[in-house]
């Protein structure tokens, strides 16, 4: 076993990394605190490994079904083609989420996620079109929204932007010229949101994308219900509306990206029920543990969609047997401890905690424990979170914003530090 000290230096060696970074102790980090194996510090964590956690550290009901894990873990099954109890299982429990589609797909990889969905589009978009050549597919256009992260893999690179135009994360990349349109975020004061500034902003947005489907080539409109990367924007149900009436009559998908909104991070399973705008296809991962997309009833208007004609997207693995195991063991504890709720009650009460800061800080916001607010400049966003991580784990997004993103099992108590630390940071 490597040295606690020498990992650094050891991967290091090999690797481009973050020479300031925690090694975490997987033994002795517990529930919202993780703790530096080197120097046996703890940190208040509002990180959960870029909100991919959904339990916290060493949740005692994962601990004691260790065998559960094990048992899945010695041998890595293709469940693409080899079914085990264990794959029937994750797939009875993650239907219980999921109620509102009939298809699922499995895959290791959010950004895997969003480019099986924009496949499917591809697909039912063609065939609703009688597309049959190659070059005919490749006149298929996206809708995407400034600001946007949907990853760094091949398709998603293309609609990953954060405005700056050398984004390490794209920059020199080859890219599809697909339809970027204004995202109309919403500006949070303290008295509510400005209904009338928003309108405008959400009409320039719809009238570009009005613009962008008159070809009738549109595959797809994609977004993120709330923009993580971005810039923690939230958007309202006005502009989800607008949106699934368009990809109606223009016949095209609406698409939700739910991999860093999804499994409980905002207060309901997933964000659009929040606003009772049901997307087509809903990518997912992060907090799942497991990586895929659901399809809508709206993909069998075509008889062979990627749903039913074999191989039409697959890969070896399927998602991953052992990442299963785990998603079906945290989603029975998310359920039986009722951690949705959870989320809910203790962001609100989080929120709540934040806003004294108003003044400091500015734009304050937050739907469950998916929480942030903006500084007034990229460098005094950077020096607070400098001094914040000397206590709490957190993160940059955007240009000048701070994003919180706790555990399920945060709690009120655990509020109560973090707003301490703020304070103290500040």
């Amino acid at each position: 076993m490597t040295d606690p000290n020498d990992v650094i230096n050891v991967l290091g060696s090999k690797l481009l990394i973050d020479k300031n970074a925690i090694v975490v102790d997987l033994k002795r980090s517990q529930g919202s605190w993780v703790v530096d194996e080197r120097t046996g510090r703890q940190y208040l964590d509002c990180f959960s490994q870029f909100a991919s956690q959904a339990l916290g550290w060493n949740h005692p009901k994962m601990t004691s079904q260790k065998e559960r894990l094990a048992d899945a873990a010695v041998n890595k099954v293709a469940n693409s083609d080899m079914y085990t109890t264990q794959f029937a299982d994750f797939v009875k429990k993650f239907s219980e989420f999921t109620q509102d589609f009939p298809h699922h797909f499995y895959i290791c990889g959010g950004a895997l996620a969003v480019e099986n969905a924009l496949k499917a589009a591809f697909d039912w978009k063609a065939k609703k079109m009688g597309i049959s050549e190659d070059r005919a597919y490749n006149s298929l256009q996206i809708i995407y929204l400034q600001e946007a992260f949907h990853g760094r893999s091949g398709y998603t690179m293309s609609m990953t932007n954060n405005g700056d135009p050398r984004n390490p994360k794209t920059y020199g990349f080859p890219k599809f010229n697909w339809k970027k349109i204004h995202n109309p975020k919403v500006w949070h004061n303290p008295g509510g949101v400005d209904e009338i500034k928003a309108r405008n902003s959400e009409t320039i947005a719809i009238n570009e994308a009005r613009k962008a489907l008159e070809r009738g080539n549109v595959a797809a409109i994609i977004l993120e219900p709330i923009q993580g990367e971005g810039g923690d924007n939230h958007f309202r149900y006005e502009f989800f509306s607008a949106l699934r009436r368009l990809a109606d009559e223009k016949e095209c998908l609406l698409i939700f990206d739910e991999v860093q909104t999804g499994m409980g991070m905002t207060g309901k399973a997933w964000a659009y029920q929040h606003f009772d705008i049901k997307p087509d296809i809903m990518c997912f991962g992060k907090k799942v543990q497991v990586c895929g997309i659901c399809g809508g009833e709206r993909l069998d208007e075509v008889k062979d969609n990627v749903f039913t004609e074999a191989s039409r997207i697959n890969s070896t693995w399927g998602g991953n047997i052992v990442d299963m195991v785990r998603s079906t063991m945290q989603m029975e504890i998310i359920q039986d401890d009722d951690l949705i709720s959870n989320a809910k009650e203790v962001g609100e009460y989080f929120l709540s905690g934040l806003k004294q800061f108003h003044g400091k800080v500015n734009n304050i916001r937050g739907r469950g424990l998916m929480l942030s607010f903006d500084l007034d400049s990229t460098d005094n966003r950077n020096s607070f979170l400098t001094r914040l991580e000397e206590n709490v784990l957190a993160l940059p997004c955007g240009k000048k914003s701070v994003r919180f993103r706790p555990h399920l099992t945060f709690s009120k108590m655990d509020v109560d530090e973090a707003v301490r630390f703020i304070e103290k940071a500040l």
